[in-house]
């Protein structure tokens, strides 16, 4: 890095950000047209000069300002490219762009009411002229709801994207920001729309039921907020139910997520008699006019009866502020009161470093305070250039360097979603860096194949308007562009890549097939599209039984696909029953010497491999290890062992499930100078595998899921029944006024048809989910019986 950068990386990079006339100039241009080498500063009669004045002019205006910019972004430090380094470098034009600009995404627990807050933004923002309810009596149904089966079944399976302009007040005049929005599912089955949406958003609205509070998925959204660093505000939703509790939720919200959480609002009445809101930041109070709740009012009396809750409420805003920023802290230890704007840029910044999490209350289906919700969105959450986002530098083996939200920068941009439309596939991309146009050449980082953008488009749930470029720091979907979910594409003057989301494992499998051979062909369209635009969703055949076994992340997940089959492809499909995705391990360290030797009469097979097996002592993969001394088995037989132990894993000896756990250690072997080979030494190493395997006492792992029941309070006998039955381990209870929560640990294998006894010992009244929790031992009797069955299966097959 040159001395320039390291005494005022601000002022190099206004010189490399300048227009690319003082490239030619002679001030800053690339030794390499990849713009990816150091800079140097060429003087007017070097020969390098002559070189660079020789190249065609076209070229160097278009690729001198942005390329200089690439280079000197890449030998930069990661300290002297702050955020606050990026602001500050910002032209006004872009610096006021992305201000007005968030990117955000709505999550929460099942039936939370994310999606009839998301209409009644679309609403209030002038996107839609009328409201239509999730579960409406107008069988229209919610707008970010498009496929048929969401609007039938009153929930959310796949996210929609949307955008919209929300225009508030600042100091008198009207100031308008530009929302990027994806309404994301609760239900747990469909967790891998959440993650991919956090993934790609610079912060969230997370929703609560002003009666539930805390719920099952809400920390699963929390842990994913915080896997990606995202973020967030709060809104306390249905306020206006029997029960409604906003602080007993925010206590909650303290406790169980461990993030500091305050109301900046206070209620007017509850319940039914829920009519207004006080502001705590500017103490002010808000009412709710008009037939669908568009119209606030503000009014800066406050209710008497009101008066001593604002005051408390305030007060206990501000003290957690001062436990989460250093400036509020300084005013508070002083006894001053902070003012409106101290106040503001203090949540502001407690929010931003993920501090602090301002609450917000609310009732979207009764149309009341949305509004100041949004207004909380452009206030407290971060724009684009607030956000620290990072790539890794293939050239520079793979270090972490800053995406900077400059359109004058190379592209860098993530496919994070594809969808299937009427157009071909549709890839969501988020651009993090430069400007993607119409007609652009760019370059997946996966595949390294170039691809021209045909179309691009903003989409409204399924509705899609076309433009013709996209800026640093937005959302967009291209058609015409071939590649996977988490795929990363530059314009091919970055060799950046960027990590992808996180993927969870399937625990649930079923055997499918077509009722009739003649719809083969559309079986396989759909499962291959269905493949490609859900990670969670696998298909593997298995060739023993010669079944299509898909797997999924739950029951309700692998109906979904079985149905948009049969809507979507007219494919009736036969299911076997469900099967638990069981895994295998060791529990003993075995030791093995192996040796494969045929002679066939010309050139024969030999390999010998010796070594031990042993437990890793987690349950996270498996493990090779090569400690071979003196030469006796050659590198490239050694990665065709660890190969033959990689695949000896993917079935295990006991019932032909996965192995996890497991640690391979080859140590010693032999050769022989013609009959040696890599198909020799793979076929060794997974024959001395399944040998030590059987002799290191394996057992059989059953998924445990963490499981989370609610139901009215008088049924709460009959609920722990149901799980004792199903040797569940309840974990906690918590009895509020008219329902309670159960957290169990489940095994998956007897949570089978639990939904529908549920619904008989609640009279229908009760709900549960359940998420993966983790591998444990399956019991004795358990492990007995699928062996035998599996030995059996096995018998008959041989017979055939």
């Amino acid at each position: 890095m040159s001395a320039s950068a390291v005494r005022g990386p601000s002022r190099l990079l206004g010189t490399v950000l300048r227009t690319s006339a003082s490239s030619r100039a002679g001030a800053w241009v690339c030794r390499r047209c990849a713009s990816t080498a150091t800079l140097s500063n060429y003087s007017a009669g070097s020969k390098s000069y002559l070189v660079q004045r020789s190249l065609n002019r076209r070229w160097q205006q278009r690729r001198g300002a942005a390329g200089a910019a690439a280079a000197m972004l890449e030998e930069a430090q990661d300290d002297s490219l702050s955020q606050e380094t990026i602001i500050h470098n910002l032209s006004t034009q872009e610096a006021h762009r992305l201000s007005r600009v968030r990117n955000i995404g709505i999550a929460a627990h099942i039936d939370s009411g994310k999606t009839t807050a998301t209409e009644r933004v679309l609403f209030y923002t002038g996107r839609i002229k009328a409201i239509h309810e999730v579960r409406g009596k107008d069988a229209v149904g919610a707008k970010m709801d498009s496929m048929d089966l969401e609007r039938e079944k009153g929930i959310t399976i796949q996210s929609a994207a949307t955008f919209c302009d929300w225009v508030k007040k600042e100091d008198g005049k009207d100031e308008t920001y530009h929302i990027n929005l994806i309404d994301t599912p609760g239900h747990i089955d469909f967790t891998i729309e959440v993650e991919r949406a956090l993934r790609v958003l610079d912060g969230a609205v997370m929703i609560l039921c002003a009666v539930s509070g805390v719920q099952s998925q809400t920390i699963t959204v929390d842990r994913q907020m915080r896997r990606y660093n995202v973020p967030r505000i709060t809104f306390i939703n249905k306020m206006d139910r029997m029960g409604a509790n906003p602080f007993k939720a925010i206590d909650q919200i303290n406790k169980k997520l461990k993030i500091a959480a305050a109301a900046v609002q206070v209620p007017i009445g509850s319940e039914d008699e829920f009519s207004g809101i006080v502001d705590l930041v500017t103490m002010k109070t808000y009412y709710a006019e008009g037939a669908r709740g568009e119209i606030i009012v503000t009014k800066d009396e406050i209710p008497a009866e009101v008066q001593e809750l604002a005051r408390e409420r305030r007060a206990m805003l501000i003290e957690s502020l001062a436990d989460v920023d250093e400036e509020m802290a300084n005013l508070f230890l002083d006894e001053q009161e902070p003012t409106v704007e101290q106040l503001k840029e203090a949540i502001r910044r407690a929010t931003i470093s993920l501090r602090f999490t301002p609450v917000f209350v609310g009732s979207a289906l009764a149309d009341k305070f949305v509004q100041p919700m949004l207004d909380g969105v452009c206030d407290y959450l971060p724009n684009p250039a607030e956000v620290s986002n990072t790539a890794l530098d293939r050239r520079q083996k793979e270090a972490a360097v800053k995406l900077i939200p400059y359109n004058s920068l190379p592209f860098v941009g993530l496919a994070f979603k594809l969808e299937e439309s009427n157009f071909g596939q549709l890839t969501y991309i988020r651009v993090y860096q430069g400007k993607l146009t119409k007609g652009l050449n760019v370059f997946n980082a996966r595949t390294d194949k170039r691809v021209k953008i045909p179309r691009i488009v903003r989409m409204h749930s399924n509705e899609m308007e076309e433009v013709t470029e996209i800026g640093a720091g937005e959302i967009c979907a291209v058609f015409g562009v071939e590649c996977a979910s988490g795929d990363t594409f530059t314009d091919g003057q970055l060799a950046y890549t960027m990590t992808s989301m996180y993927v969870p494992e399937p625990v649930i499998s079923l055997s499918i097939k077509p009722k009739n051979n003649k719809d083969l062909q559309n079986f396989s369209k759909a499962i291959a599209r269905f493949q490609r635009e859900d990670p969670t969703f696998r298909v593997h055949f298995d060739a023993e039984s010669g079944q299509t076994i898909i797997s999924g992340m739950g029951e309700l997940h692998l109906e979904v696909y079985v149905e948009r089959m049969r809507r979507e492809y007219s494919v009736d499909c036969e299911t076997g029953q469900p099967q638990v995705a069981y895994r295998e391990t060791i529990t003993e360290k075995v030791e093995f010497d192996h040796l494969l030797k045929k002679q066939t009469g010309g050139a024969g097979d030999y390999a010998r491999v010796m070594g031990w097996m042993e437990p890793t002592g987690n349950l996270e993969g498996n493990h090779f290890e090569e400690q071979v001394v003196g030469g006796s088995i050659s590198e490239k037989f050694l990665f065709a062992c660890q190969k033959g132990f990689m695949q000896a894993c993917e079935q295990g000896p006991l019932i032909g499930h996965k192995v996890l756990g497991a640690s391979m250690v080859v140590n010693d072997g032999a050769t022989h100078m013609t009959d040696s080979s890599e198909m020799a030494f793979k076929i060794a190493t997974q024959q001395a595998f399944r040998k030590a395997y059987m002799q290191s006492q394996p057992v059989i792992l059953e998924p445990l899921m963490k499981t989370v029941v609610t139901a009215p309070t008088e049924f709460q006998g009959n609920v722990v029944g149901l799980l004792q039955k199903r040797n569940a381990v309840i974990n906690d209870t918590e009895v509020g006024v008219d329902d309670f929560t159960v957290w169990a640990d489940a095994s998956l294998n007897g949570m089978f048809g639990f939904s529908g006894n549920l619904r008989a010992a609640t009279q229908g009244k009760g709900e549960f989910s359940m998420e993966f929790s983790h591998y444990e031992r399956a019991p004795m009797q358990l492990q007995k019986e699928l062996v035998a069955k599996y030995q059996k299966a096995q018998a008959e097959r041989s017979k055939k």
